[in-house]
């Protein structure tokens, strides 16, 4: 397995700049660099379109070993949004017509929900704010009318961990099923849909997976126990692909559409082998370490996090309340310290690359701005979490 030092290094830029922003952008690999480089060079290969199909089978291959599924249960999509249409167009609601959702859910994947309004669903929210739910919250907004749940496996804004397994519990013996984006906890923490025993789960091939906008991986149980047959197909979907006639695949691949980005795609594998590499129990243990760490030297210096104080109920980054956290954020930027901003807050995410130093920085920068623009705390102050 590789430790935390030797996976650093597989990041150039990481000797010069802090990188606090994997929760929307991982850094750039050495990795990923040659991949790219390998694709560009395939193109003037006489069978190149063979070369090009493997590397996507092979990123069917590598999520599912992740995630702990099969590769016939994964399909390959442009992005995480049209994963989840993909799942709310196979399926029908006049039967059971509400999907139980969250405000804290990220908006790319609340928009989709909304959207299947004029099919007869009903979006319901297990809680009013845009604060993580509990189980409590979601068991009490259960009943017969709930077709879909879906669940984020650690909020995009606060960093909030929810406890998956006991959700989709909850929600099977309801009779509903269960769709989790995953995008802010695969690559930095270990992740089971078999022990979840979710029926969907969506996520993206950046962030903590290393690789690069343009893919994001649908991972479906059962895909051809959907009710409706995708509405959003093409080729790649085909058991046939070259006939004009729809003859839709049986595995979660009659989910796909058309030709996936290859560059992102050549970059998700190189990405995943490097997380494939280490003991996800180990990187969860480091980023805990660090979340701690950086909580209490931030919170001594007056910083407000918003992000849940129970380790358990953490994921991969804090949140750190400011008034204008793009400002913020363009600030360390220009001092060569990477942060990712999001409506009020500015999110600190960590990785297994990430280290005491990286923090202390953040740390030494903050104190600097805050004296230059003494009006940047003025935000609400964060409810109890």
């Amino acid at each position: 397995m590789t430790d935390s030092a030797a996976f650093r290094r597989q990041f150039p830029a990481l000797h010069r700049v802090v990188h606090l922003a994997s929760c929307s952008w991982p850094p750039r690999s050495a990795a990923v660099a040659a991949a790219l480089g390998a694709m560009l060079r395939l193109q003037d290969h006489g069978r190149a379109w063979e070369h090009f199909e493997r590397e996507a089978d092979q990123a069917r291959a590598l999520f599912a070993t992740l995630i702990g599924a099969r590769k016939d249960q994964v399909a390959l999509v442009p992005n995480v949004s049209v994963g989840v249409y993909q799942v709310a167009s196979g399926l029908v609601w006049w039967e059971r017509p509400r999907i139980l959702a969250t405000p804290a859910d990220f908006p790319g994947v609340g928009h989709v929900w909304q959207a299947q309004a004029p099919r007869g669903a009903q979006v319901v929210y297990a809680n009013s704010t845009d604060r993580a739910p509990t189980v409590n919250d979601y068991i009490t907004a259960l009943d017969e009318q709930t077709g879909l749940v879906s669940v984020p496996a650690a909020t995009y804004r606060d960093g909030a961990r929810l406890p998956v397994a006991r959700i989709v519990q909850a929600a099977h013996a309801a009779g509903a099923a269960v769709l989790v984006d995953a995008c802010q906890a695969v690559g930095v923490e270990p992740v089971d849909v078999t022990e979840w025993g979710c029926d969907f789960l969506v996520a993206n091939a950046s962030k903590y997976l290393c690789g690069q906008p343009g893919l994001a991986f649908l991972y479906a149980r059962d895909a051809a126990d959907l009710p409706r047959l995708p509405r959003l197909t093409g080729w790649q979907a085909q058991t046939r692909p070259w006939d004009p006639l729809l003859d839709y695949r049986p595995d979660a691949r009659r989910l796909e559409t058309g030709t996936p980005a290859l560059g992102a795609v050549f970059a998700a594998n190189a990405g995943m082998r490097l997380i494939q590499a280490l003991d996800l129990v180990d990187v969860r243990r480091h980023v805990c370490a660090l979340l701690a760490y950086a909580r209490n030297r931030l919170t001594e210096q007056g910083e407000r996090i918003c992000t849940p104080c129970d380790v358990e109920r953490r994921g991969a980054h804090l949140a750190v309340l400011d008034a204008d956290p793009e400002a913020l954020a363009a600030w360390l930027a220009a001092r060569g310290i990477n942060v990712a901003p999001r409506r009020n807050v500015v999110r600190l995410a960590m990785h297994y690359f990430t280290t005491k130093s990286d923090v202390d920085a953040l740390c030494a920068a903050l104190p600097r701005y805050r004296i230059a623009h003494p009006h940047s705390r003025a935000v609400p102050e964060p409810s109890e979490v």
